[in-house]
């Protein structure tokens, strides 16, 4: 199991598709994934059952975010690895954790977790992550956990009518 004090990290099981229904399907973040149709229960029920397979094969997987507090666990979030190559040892990170469990450190402990996952255990080079210029809460997280900005991309994303910058991140294994 990946854990580090009491943050675990696990494989979506079949419980989790009402979670995921409504994080998938708040229109509020699907500019973070370029959603722009709701998801059916259905859609997240098959990708669940699919995301036993290989990280290499899929080239991505997800992971329930969960906090142990009274020998209970509660979902408080998703962290995801996408856009995994193989063939070049690296691979996207994000996450999302759910608003009410914000500003505890949570988030960090989970990136500290898949972190060492993808160095050590998967063997990955690099990560990397897109950020919105303005969402100065994730691009200081990121940062402290030894991400670089590398590049940035303008008018990248349009929200509200607005265009708005994306700065590309990168964390290499040294």
């Amino acid at each position: 199991m990946l854990n580090k004090a009491h943050i675990f990290l696990r494989a979506p099981e079949p419980q989790d598709v009402e979670f995921l229904y409504q994080l998938e399907n708040d229109p509020q973040f699907w500019h973070l994934s370029n959603t722009t149709v709701p998801f059916s229960r259905f859609d997240l029920e098959q990708y669940i059952l699919l995301a036993d397979k290989d990280i290499f094969k899929a080239k991505q997987a997800r992971f329930i975010i969960e906090l142990e507090a009274s020998h209970q666990k509660n979902i408080i979030g998703a962290i995801d690895l996408f856009n995994v190559e193989s063939k070049h040892q690296r691979a996207g990170i994000g996450i999302m954790i759910t608003e009410e469990n914000r500003g505890f450190g949570y988030a960090g402990t989970a990136l500290d977790i898949l972190i060492d996952y993808s160095f050590k255990h998967l063997e990955l080079h690099q990560l990397f992550c897109n950020v919105e210029k303005d969402n100065l809460k994730s691009l200081k997280l990121f940062k402290e956990k030894g991400f670089v900005v590398s590049g940035e991309k303008k008018e990248w994303n349009k929200r509200n009518n607005k265009w708005i910058d994306e700065l590309f991140l990168q964390l290499i294994d040294r």
